[in-house]
């Protein structure tokens, strides 16, 4: 699938999925060093952390969005959408775990909460193996079998 929006010839929507995961994966590690007995500063930085991951995630679904817009092929068309919501899938869990965290008045997680994170860092990692597969060329076969080609 070739990208309708891009800047200087480079897909702008695979290098605005790079700061949301960065951003949320560095969540994830201040969390841990605030569970396992770090600055309590720790906590307010993974909180920041996820706004801003939120915001860059935002800005690569809309330009996802608008690549998928362009796809004519309706297989490519629906293993693009399964993309897509994978992605908002994971942005849905960060706002969860967001909107959990306002209350705390120092903005920290507890470990329930990080297992939350956890978990959705791990499908923002499916996620982008799946993209990167599609990217190539490559259709995994569980994204065949969903869009009901089953030529297994």
């Amino acid at each position: 699938m070739e990208s309708r929006l891009s800047i200087a010839g480079q897909a702008v929507q695979p290098i605005l999925v790079m700061f949301p995961l960065g951003l949320f994966t560095m969540a994830v590690i201040f969390d841990v060093a605030n569970l396992l007995g770090g600055p309590s500063m720790l906590g307010a930085l993974a909180y920041w952390n996820i706004v801003a991951g939120l915001a860059g995630g935002f800005l690569a679904m809309v330009a996802g969005a608008i690549d998928l817009a362009f796809v004519r092929r309706p297989v490519a068309k629906r293993i693009g959408v399964l993309r897509v919501l994978v992605n908002m899938g994971v942005l849905v869990l960060f706002a969860v775990i967001l909107m959990v965290r306002v209350g705390n008045d120092d903005r920290a997680a507890g470990f329930g909460l990080l297992l939350i994170e956890l978990l959705a860092l791990s499908i923002s990692g499916f996620g982008l193996w799946f993209g990167g597969e599609l990217a190539n060329g490559r259709t995994p076969a569980f994204a065949k079998a969903a869009v009901g080609n089953r030529g297994y």
